[in-house]
């Protein structure tokens, strides 16, 4: 199955589904990401999809294949048309976006001790040094 998400006002990803490949695959058989935005242009009345895979995380493909928009697309996420790519909105003002993976890095690499720990944007905001705190 093909997934198409569903792009609406300021590129927010408002719907992810499903297309049988087979109405994707023109008649030399290759898939064709129009043939599956004009079926569902057809079906729905929406003129803007975009086409997504499941195994795309990001920017790199699950299984080595070649990776389709950065990240695969769900509900909220943000279609930048500049990047061709799918991503979250940005969890907070200090964080910044890898233009690679298409995520959202904070200014302070995570403490991976097997702590318990949640990023605290005012803690950061107050000390630079600080934003990774206990939970």
């Amino acid at each position: 199955m093909a997934h198409f998400a569903k792009i609406g006002t300021d590129n927010i990803v408002e719907e992810v589904v499903t297309v049988n490949n087979v109405v994707i695959i023109d008649e030399n058989g290759v898939e064709q990401e129009q043939l599956g935005i004009d079926f569902l242009t057809t079906l729905t009345g929406h003129t803007n999809w975009k086409q997504t895979s499941y195994n795309t995380i990001q920017g790199g493909h699950v299984n080595g294949g070649t990776p389709l928009r950065k990240n695969y697309a769900m509900i909220g996420m943000i279609y930048d048309a500049s990047k061709d790519a799918f991503y979250e909105t940005q969890p907070f003002t200090s964080w910044t976006l890898n233009e690679t993976t298409c995520t959202w890095e904070p200014p302070i690499p995570f403490i991976d001790d097997g702590g318990d720990y949640h990023w605290d944007e005012a803690a950061y905001q107050a000390d630079n040094t600080q934003g990774w705190v206990t939970n």
